[in-house]
């Protein structure tokens, strides 16, 4: 459910998917030490998570990239104040 959820949420996902990918491997752990059903939902949960994680680290890559790239951007016009200045 928490790997579903961490494509669908936006915001939290990567946390959501992070808490999937732990609460998958402790499934599989289960599952192998006591010989129950369910691997394919482990599997299913952990993919769901994997991807969501990556989906939010990617976005907020770019987002941290773009604010890094365009957030220092001069607009000139306080170099065309003080050239007017200068005469």
């Amino acid at each position: 459910m928490l790997g579903i959820l961490s494509i669908v949420v936006p915001y939290i996902g990567l946390i959501f998917g992070i808490i999937a990918i732990v609460l998958a491997a402790l499934a599989f752990k289960e599952i192998r030490l006591r010989y129950e059903q369910g691997r394919g939902l482990a599997i299913a949960g952990l993919v769901c998570g994997i991807v969501g994680t990556i989906i939010y680290a990617v976005l907020i890559l770019l987002f941290v990239l773009a604010l890094v790239m365009f957030g220092n951007i001069d607009t000139g016009t306080v170099n065309y104040f003080n050239n007017l200045n200068s005469f």
